[in-house]
């Protein structure tokens, strides 16, 4: 019972994974990977003007959405 509850887990884990990663919810891990392997000079964005500064910039150019 214990193994299939790990397996049900595992699944559910690698799901929800797939699923932040089509609605953009790794977008700021993502954007902190790319920043320190490219090497930047300067810190990072903080999460809060990460998700500012991508709201303002699809605010001024949209493309593809829905709404």
């Amino acid at each position: 019972m214990a193994a299939g509850l790990a397996v049900l887990t595992r699944g559910f884990r690698g799901f929800a994974r797939y699923m932040g990663g089509v609605l953009g919810a790794d977008a700021y891990t993502r954007y902190l990977e790319h920043h320190a392997s490219a090497g930047h000079g300067t810190p990072p964005m903080t999460e809060r003007e990460f998700w500012r500064d991508q709201t303002d910039r699809q605010d001024s150019n949209p493309q593809g959405r829905c709404c």
